[in-house]
């Protein structure tokens, strides 16, 4: 008889490890857990009234690299080449990003032209940040903050301005507290190789292979910088399950998982509240926070492990507003900690993706709301309202925007604890979990969010690396 495979969690990470899984040559049984009734976890689209597409997370993936090669095979796989909108190299949305600063948005420089000339708001040319950098040692720590590695290497401004914007944009995290080993391997080792960030970056670490698809080439030769679907990010989702039903997996929804317990026979005993699953091996595609309160007494030392492994709220405002138009035009902006501790950035949904503004058409953008304003209101215990997160959105957009009509179409969001921090340290605990797994020979595989990166792809090729390991320890494999 063949082995079970059961998967918690039905967001993209669970769904990718599925995916995997039911294409192998030799199908073990997979059932798919998740707790509520959707699949597809925080990426969620919801069509206006007139058409228009909101998304409620992710409005974007990143084409480049092995990680985006993949996740476009897969979308050619599930049959969604039609369905792709592309932000090409040459569009707006490509070229241009800005930080708000000092109650201005600046574009960020880029080119080499951009980095000689004079870019305010940092008071000297980029290139004096870079020459700087050639010149200093390596790091020594095995680890260190992204913003005491970015001020070490590249300076207080690029630190204080540039990096603690990304920081908040990508992770809705603070940079003095956030490891550059663990949120930017990339500079992390360029620093380690190379000496130098700069030199890493322009070296690179070697071209991993590949994987090739007509749409893959396609995104290399137009230079895409991201790319959406048509009727919005969870068409994703969706089509991963529809193939997975195709292909006999098993997707339970609506079935919180109540605990794990190892039975005499070295299986697991998922108990599902009402019932229970037996499985040969769990792949564990919630947050680690969530896991660490499933497992059983035996893994008390990685619960712990897991349980530090915390994560922050966002709350994401979409608005639409009618006969408006933005005074210029881009990806979007960021908002360092210092111009406002509440708002993270603003997204220009609809110079990236016209295609989904609705009929007529209406401007839309996120407002990402966070940071230490939305963690001390949590602390405090204070009333999270919609009107108060609208409110702070709509502040947002007339102030650094010069929206100031009221919005045609607003969607408020709290996504609880749905971002995680990857903070100082973190790398320990991903190899203190390995060693408790590979020690104890537990049948259970982490994927997810928690561990190795936040981003969509980050996060499928999680699911898809867990699926191989699963594969890998096949009897007859």
């Amino acid at each position: 008889m063949g082995r079970t495979v059961v998967v918690l969690g039905g967001g993209i990470s669970g769904l990718a490890a599925c995916y995997h899984l039911s294409r192998a040559p030799s199908l073990p049984k997979v059932i798919l857990v998740e707790g509520t009734e959707r699949l597809g976890g925080w990426i969620r689209s919801v069509r206006g009234p007139d058409g228009a597409i909101f998304e409620l997370g992710p409005r974007g993936i990143r084409p480049a690299g092995a990680l985006g090669a993949r996740t476009l095979l897969m979308v050619s796989e599930l049959g969604l080449d039609s369905e792709v909108l592309p932000v090409r190299g040459d569009h707006p949305a490509a070229q241009n990003r800005f930080l708000y600063v000092g109650g201005a948005l600046y574009p960020l420089p880029t080119g080499l032209r951009g980095l000689l000339r004079p870019s305010p708001p940092f008071s000297k040319p980029l290139f004096w940040a870079g020459l700087r950098e050639l010149t200093k040692p390596r790091g020594k720590e095995p680890d260190e903050t992204v913003h005491s590695f970015t001020q070490r290497r590249l300076g207080p401004e690029v630190a204080s301005l540039a990096m603690d914007s990304l920081c908040r944009g990508v992770f809705a995290g603070n940079s003095r507290e956030l490891s550059i080993r663990s949120c930017f391997p990339s500079l992390f080792q360029a620093e380690q190789t190379h000496r130098s960030v700069l030199l890493g970056l322009l070296l690179g670490a070697g071209q991993s292979p590949q994987p090739d698809s007509a749409l893959v080439r396609q995104a290399r030769a137009e230079h895409w910088s991201q790319w959406s679907l048509r009727g919005g990010l969870e068409m994703l989702p969706q089509s991963l399950d529809a193939h997975l039903t195709s292909r006999g997996v098993s997707v339970l929804r609506g079935q919180p998982v109540c605990g794990l317990s190892l039975q005499a026979d070295g299986r697991w005993k998922v108990s599902l509240g009402d019932s229970s699953l037996d499985a040969d091996h769990v792949i564990s595609a919630v947050p680690a926070s969530v896991l660490s309160e499933l497992l059983p007494a035996e893994a008390a030392p990685l619960a712990d492990v897991l349980r530090t492994i915390t994560a922050v709220s966002v709350a994401v405002v979409n608005l639409q507003y009618r006969g408006a138009r933005l005074p210029v035009q881009g990806f979007g902006h960021l908002v360092p900690s210092s111009e406002d501790p509440g708002v993270l950035g603003i997204v220009y949904d609809s110079v990236a993706f016209p295609e989904q503004d609705g009929t007529p058409p209406g401007l839309r953008v996120t407002v990402m709301l966070g940071g230490s304003w939305l963690q001390t209101l949590e602390a405090n215990g204070c009333a999270l309202s919609q009107e108060l997160f609208q409110q702070q959105a709509q502040e947002a957009a007339a102030t650094q925007l010069g929206l100031k009509e009221p919005p045609s179409h607003c969607l408020v969001h709290l996504h609880k604890n749905c971002i995680p921090q990857y903070t100082l340290g973190h790398w320990q605990k991903l190899e203190s979990a390995k060693q408790f797994l590979a020690a104890q020979k537990l049948p259970l595989t982490l994927a997810g969010a928690s561990y190795e990166g936040v981003a969509v792809n980050d996060c499928i090729e999680s699911g898809r690396q867990a699926a191989v390991s699963v594969l890998r320890t096949e009897p007859n494999s």
